[in-house]
């Protein structure tokens, strides 16, 4: 089973394939506050106060990276390193572990260097340390002044990743029906969620319980200390965003510049962010049907009477693999994420009109994050474990029933899948959910620049507003593209790429609700 992630890696992926903006580091103009001294000079709040020195005084022991089966090592201008962090910040005396970071050093000298800046790329489940160099290309015009950080989060990737089940096993559970139409399909949906849950209680032990959003929060504040920054500089992505507004609800005197890009509700619970995503999947697929000429409507009814016909006959495909109608809805989504991603979805639908399934399967192991030989990485287990640890609302397969109509409203395409996962993602999970939903209210922190796109897929525009509201009064401030795809930065708006670098750049901060046009 696999949720449409707020971001994963494959999603990453083809978004960095957009063109970037034209790099300017600013339009010149000041609209609001303007500060060239970055606000790093300012005190620390010693927020990891608590902590044995053995930690917040450790010196991190930079080397060349290596690279791994999933990605090649970067060039020599990056950097890794492993930062040891308390298993349990209630037992910070306790028992430790290490997290994979990666760096490039900033390139225009130390009279203009202003810092770190702190890159998560979302999920919950990216690793930053693949992604990291890739997406220097799309945030070269910081790179000067700023040294560029990523990391896995814990419980991601090369931080103690989590891998619950093997590839064979993974492929088998491709065959189990997402959209369960009888008692049998629906046991076996909730019965190979039980079963997810269960290999990783088996395979992450005690870290089950130690990879919520807040731990990892607290992660980059002991972070922010040992790489020598007063002040957190931040650029999340996507749930990048709620980890964002966690932290600086935590921590908001060492909030420094921080952008948030492709917001996450945070007034939203489960249900609620299930709706939202449900309704952004819905108005990019209308976009793209209104691209090609279609009525929206008719066009949306087509491809569910697509779906139908491969629930009831999977389509072969070129690997000898069925296209199962869960896959299906998996390859649809993946182009919705970027405007350039239409094409190959318009190509893929015609195929699989004509009886061959296999760009549609090519989009799904895109999405789930399977190469040619069959592996497949372990972005979507970290995502679960996270998540199911952060969330504490957890419908019944009855209440999620009730609700299935709402969805199909919503939209007919996306509708019963995102209904039936409110249910089934978390179904029967080892450990309780911590929250309804995140707490990112932030008194006395400097200006946060929220940046929404009304065409986001995943994270639509609205969860901006509501992100900048519950920041709070002048801390809070929205900036609005009118696009396509999921995020805002470097996917092709001069307005919105010299807006956020004059913010990282000069601390220029625009007029709240600032639009920037397509």
């Amino acid at each position: 089973m696999t949720r449409l992630a707020r971001w994963t890696a494959a999603a990453a992926a083809a978004l960095l394939v957009v063109g970037c903006g034209s790099g300017s580091s600013g339009d010149g103009t000041d609209e609001g506050k303007n500060s060239d001294t970055p606000s790093a000079a300012a005190p620390s709040s010693g927020t990891t106060s608590g902590l044995p020195s053995s930690l917040t005084s450790q010196k991190l022991d930079w080397g060349r990276c290596k690279g791994s089966s999933n990605s090649p090592a970067p060039g020599s201008g990056w950097q890794c390193a492993t930062l040891k962090v308390p298993l349990d910040y209630a037992k910070p005396d306790g028992g430790t572990i290490g997290l994979a970071l990666i760096r490039s050093k900033a390139t225009g000298g130390q009279s203009k260097h202003i810092g770190s800046l702190l890159f998560n790329f979302g999920g919950p489940g990216g690793s930053g340390v693949s992604t990291m160099p890739a997406y220097e290309s799309v945030v070269g015009p910081l790179h000067e002044r700023y040294d560029l950080v990523s990391w896995d989060p814990r419980g991601v990737a090369a931080s103690e990743g989590v891998r619950c089940r093997g590839d064979k096993a993974i492929q088998a559970a491709e065959s189990v029906d997402a959209t369960p139409d009888d008692a049998t399909e629906e046991a076996a949906y909730f019965k190979d969620a039980a079963d997810f849950g269960k290999g990783c209680e088996k395979a992450a032990g005690k870290l089950l319980s130690h990879v919520s959003t807040t731990d990892t929060a607290r992660d980059m504040d002991l972070m922010r200390q040992v790489l020598g920054d007063q002040k957190m500089h931040y650029f999340g992505i996507s749930y990048g965003t709620e980890l964002g507004g966690v932290y600086a609800h935590l921590f908001p005197k060492n909030v420094g510049r921080l952008i948030l890009d492709a917001v996450v509700d945070p007034s939203a619970d489960t249900v609620g962010h299930a709706k939202n995503q449900t309704l952004g999947f819905q108005r990019a697929l209308d976009d793209y049907l209104k691209s090609t000429g279609q009525d929206p409507k008719q066009g949306s009814q087509k491809i569910v009477d697509l779906l139908n016909r491969i629930d009831a006959k999977p389509l072969p495909t070129s690997s000898g693999r069925k296209l199962t109608q869960t896959l299906a809805l998996t390859g649809i989504v993946l182009p919705l994420y970027s405007k350039e991603g239409w094409p190959r979805l318009t190509s893929a639908l015609k195929d699989a009109e004509d009886g061959d399934g296999s760009q549609l399967l090519e989009l799904a192991d895109g999405y789930n994050d399977r190469d040619s030989t069959g592996h497949y990485g372990t972005t979507t287990h970290a995502q679960r474990v996270i998540s199911c640890l952060d969330d504490k609302q957890r419908p019944t397969p009855e209440e999620t029933k009730k609700l299935l109509p709402e969805f199909e409203k919503i939209s007919p395409v996306f509708g019963d899948f995102m209904g039936w996962d409110t249910a089934g993602w978390c179904h029967d999970w080892p450990v309780a959910g911590q929250y309804d939903n995140p707490e990112v209210s932030a008194p006395g922190a400097e200006p946060i620049l929220v940046v929404g796109n009304t065409g986001d897929p995943a994270t639509p525009y609205e969860g901006a507003r509501r992100m900048a509201d519950e920041l709070g009064k002048g801390v809070g401030v929205e900036l609005t593209w009118k696009g396509e795809g999921h995020g805002a930065y470097g996917s092709g708006s001069d307005c919105v790429d010299s807006t956020v670098n004059s913010y990282l750049l000069k601390g220029t901060v625009p007029k709240d609700g600032k639009v920037c046009a397509s």
